[in-house]
């Protein structure tokens, strides 16, 4: 499927692919004529789905047959913990965009909606471009304050007041679940963000010395790019220590078990030595023939039981 767009009075317009004045294709799992096509108009050959999964820097970021090939990470599905990352290709030839994905994020979506109803000083591919990338860094942005938000909720549910209560209404392995999820999501984003880094590092030099304005909102994306990545940093460390400090707490929770099965097993000792002792046949033992030999054998058991417990209570060891 292709998405073609041009400019009309400032405004993104969604034409035919075929059309004259298209500036922008969006190439959604494009099929082999599709590409072929859109090849042959432009006068240059699109990287296919394995291409584009390339993880060298050389193979994302090169120019070619006076095109300027640009691949990132962008997350879909990101409503959740889960998202899809994807490459999504980026080429600028000839002042005109062309777009290749096989996810849907959101972006890609609002972008060409918001820019249809208002003019955002849209000219030439390179500021629809910018605008994209705009419409992508917000997007992270909201998935890192929704997945800080988070983060937060289990951080108070933990350690703060009545955290002990919240602790036992829910078990530790669900916690770690969703500290794990929330780290999942992070590195993603992090993932992401550095790809779209390395782009607009890409593309800088690119852009002619002209294009002031175009350069100022580069210079924007570049800070906010890295606002992001030093606050997903930032979530990454918090995140570890609460794995860390969640991961205490069941330690101490199984040393508090095991300290009460240990204690348990030296107040009942004494008791298991005295009956022991009664236990044993010899053939002369005076207490077996004294009326109060039984009483006093479990009076004796008892008060053995009862003094260690009452020492470890005095001591704060319960």
């Amino acid at each position: 499927m292709i998405h073609a767009y041009e400019l009309s009075a400032g405004r993104l317009t969604a034409v035919g692919a075929d059309a004259a004045g298209v500036l922008w294709w969006d190439l959604v799992h494009p099929s082999r004529e599709e590409e072929k096509a859109l090849e042959d108009r432009l006068g240059l050959e699109l990287p296919t789905k394995d291409e584009m999964h390339e993880i060298e820097i050389s193979s994302r970021l090169y120019s070619e047959d006076g095109g300027h090939f640009m691949t990132a990470l962008i997350p879909a599905n990101t409503d959740g913990d889960d998202p899809v990352m994807a490459p999504i290709t980026f080429i600028l030839v000839g002042h005109r965009l062309v777009t290749i994905r096989y996810t849907e994020p959101r972006a890609f979506t609002a972008f060409p909606q918001r820019a249809e109803k208002s003019a955002l000083g849209l000219g030439d591919g390179e500021t629809v471009l910018l605008g994209l990338f705009e419409a992508i860094v917000d997007r992270l942005a909201d998935v890192l304050e929704r997945a800080g938000r988070e983060i937060d909720a289990i951080s108070r549910a933990v350690f703060g007041k009545g955290g002990e209560a919240a602790r036992k209404n829910s078990t530790y392995k669900t916690t770690l679940e969703a500290i794990g999820r929330k780290g999942d999501l992070t590195s993603n984003i992090r993932d992401s963000l550095a790809t779209m880094e390395r782009i607009l590092a890409f593309l800088g030099p690119k852009l002619t010395p002209a294009e002031k304005p175009v350069r100022d909102q580069l210079k924007a994306l570049v800070a906010d790019v890295r606002s992001l990545s030093d606050h997903s940093e930032f979530m990454a460390q918090k995140i570890i220590f609460l794995l860390d400090a969640t991961l205490g707490l069941i330690n101490i929770e199984q040393n508090a078990i095991i300290k009460i099965f240990s204690v348990a097993a030296v107040v009942f000792l004494p008791p298991t030595l005295v009956a022991s002792i009664y236990g044993m046949n010899f053939a002369f033992m005076p207490e077996l023939g004294w009326k109060f030999g039984y009483p006093f054998a479990v009076f004796l058991m008892v008060l053995s039981a009862v003094l260690p417990f009452m020492y470890f209570k005095r001591r704060g060891w319960l």
